[in-house]
């Protein structure tokens, strides 16, 4: 079995790994005093502090999408480009991050759109007694 990278044990402590490989680092840990080691040793190293230019874009999220434009990106109404780079950083990159937030955003459509129909059919419903009396002659 490939022995576990730093990277990737990085990634697991920071909850950046998809679900199947994290299920599987998480597995790996349990059965392997080594990989335990390794974990360790990559938790010393971040705890001194890693400034390598890619520990810096993962700690600052240098590479993720703002809220605005993860909204933009459920609509669908952003520039072709940048649909496709929201794209490449939800489900190839895995961006748990970006991921997170844009869930949140979608259950606050939901939610919106939700209480939208339900004051549409309020106003329908008040509406309705008012024409029926206005459509009666008098």
């Amino acid at each position: 079995m490939t022995p576990l990278s730093k990277q990737t044990l990085s990634d697991y402590m920071h909850d950046a790994l998809p679900d199947a490989e994290l299920a599987v680092v998480e597995q790996r840990l349990r059965a392997e005093p080594d990989a335990r080691m390794l974990l360790e040793e990559v938790r010393q190293e971040e705890e001194r502090g890693e400034h390598s230019i890619g520990a810096i874009w993962r700690r600052e999220h240098i590479s993720c999408p703002n809220r605005d434009q993860l909204g933009g990106y459920l609509l669908q109404a952003l520039d072709e480009d940048l649909l496709n780079y929201i794209g490449f950083h939800l489900k190839i990159v895995g961006c748990s991050t970006c991921q997170a937030n844009l869930d949140d955003l979608e259950q606050r459509q939901r939610e919106a759109a939700a209480s939208g129909r339900t004051r549409h059919r309020k106003i329908v419903d008040s509406s309705a007694g008012v024409l029926k009396r206005l459509a009666r002659p008098a």
